[in-house]
């Protein structure tokens, strides 16, 4: 159903984005995720002739990216509602082709926020997928842990160095499977270690072609779930870009990837509200229409007392989300902590709330034949991704 019963005031845009929103969700990423979910190589969910691809067309057709995207018409306010309205839409179709979206746009943004007119021309096409290059084969939660005040080479050796060379940076090295569209990225955002040419090591963010000599990918990864996102390797084989491909000095490194993480852990918080809603859905449905002792089970006590606090859990999910998106979007700098808070708790709900689901359904939700099993893994998924929620919980604790 639509997830606006419980809204007292939503304005005329907001509830012509959300109709749109959960159409789209409803009628093409919910059979769309459980048909890239069933194949059993994810090499097939990246197939020319794969049905993943028409998903992002008709995303980029319905202007759903623009509406979520930043718009000098409307204050920062209700540009976090929107986002929140339709992001959580999204997560209720599909989690993995919600973050698919989210993260293909990440270095269109990135060149945007640089105002350079030719980062723009060269990565701003709305049909460039592009990808994060942060995670590294030996460096997973802990490019987040070493953001606060700690030294860089307390990290340990980095997996993938950007050096100076003149007007150009050279690449070598790798980022890990967990990199997000890695494998079918034409663009990434590239955060790695960095020697400015002294010698000496540091961070930075770099725009990155991923269609040019020196650049390769590994296979996609198989997972348990969130099956429908796109994860691989990236390696980098003496990749030379120009020197003003660097969008992130290294003075501004830990200041631009904190703001980022507070985006992306909102953003994450927002799209698992939705997984969260849509397992609480399906229970609900599903107890009204299975019999079981003569009557639907929704009559028994016990699973009406369970279908609550399943409710209760996403109305205070959803709750904290919109008021950590709200402060963070109308607020500078953001704070780490509440995103992180709302990652952790909006994931950690996804996860309690499509187990307790799954328990309704009984024998029959572990059967693939019921889709309550698929977001159930997907949850779990989430509490990994993005740092896992134990680490970013030590993160954000420093804030306090």
């Amino acid at each position: 159903m639509p997830n606006i019963e419980y809204e007292a005031d939503l304005t005329d845009i907001e509830r012509a984005a959300q109709a749109t929103a959960h159409k789209f969700a409803r009628e093409v990423l919910r059979p769309a995720g459980i048909k890239l979910d069933a194949m059993a190589d994810p090499k097939d969910v990246i197939a020319k002739d794969s049905i993943l691809w028409e998903v992002f067309e008709k995303y980029r057709t319905l202007g759903l990216g623009d509406l979520r995207a930043p718009d000098p018409r409307l204050t920062p306010a209700q540009q976090a509602r929107l986002r929140c309205i339709i992001g959580e839409e999204l997560g209720w179709g599909d989690s993995g082709l919600s973050i698919s979206f989210g993260v293909a746009s990440f270095p269109r943004m990135m060149a945007q926020m640089s105002g350079r007119p030719e980062l723009i021309d060269r990565f701003g096409a709305d049909d460039c997928i592009g990808c994060w290059l942060g995670t590294e084969p030996d460096h997973g939660s802990d490019f987040i842990y070493y953001l606060k005040d700690r030294p860089v080479q307390a990290a340990g050796r980095p997996n993938c160095i950007a050096r100076k060379e003149g007007d150009s940076f050279v690449i070598n090295g790798q980022k890990s499977a967990w990199v997000s569209c890695g494998t079918i990225a034409k663009a990434g955002a590239l955060f790695c270690a960095a020697d400015m040419g002294d010698g000496k090591r540091a961070n930075a963010a770099f725009l990155v072609p991923l269609d040019v000599p020196g650049v390769s990918k590994g296979k996609p990864l198989n997972k348990i779930g969130q099956r429908a996102l796109n994860q691989g390797e990236v390696f980098f084989d003496h990749v030379r870009i120009p020197a003003d491909y660097m969008v992130i000095p290294p003075d501004g490194y830990d200041f631009a990837t904190e703001m980022i993480l507070c985006n992306a852990n909102g953003g994450m918080g927002t799209t698992f509200v939705g997984v969260a809603q849509a397992a609480l859905d399906l229970a609900i449905d599903y107890a009204k229409h299975r019999v079981q002792g003569g009557v639907p089970i929704f009559q028994h006590q016990s699973v009406r007392l369970r279908l609550f606090e399943m409710f209760r859990k996403v109305q205070a999910a959803r709750a904290l989300n919109r008021q950590v998106t709200l402060y963070n979007s109308t607020n500078t700098p953001p704070k780490l902590e509440l995103a992180v808070a709302s990652k952790v708790t909006s994931t950690n709900t996804a996860f309690e709330v499509a187990s307790s689901a799954l328990q309704i359904f009984g024998g029959n939700g572990l059967s693939r034949e019921y889709p309550i099993e698929k977001l159930m893994r997907d949850a779990r998924a989430s509490m990994i991704e993005d740092g896992c929620n134990d680490i970013l919980s030590l993160v954000a604790a420093e804030s306090l």
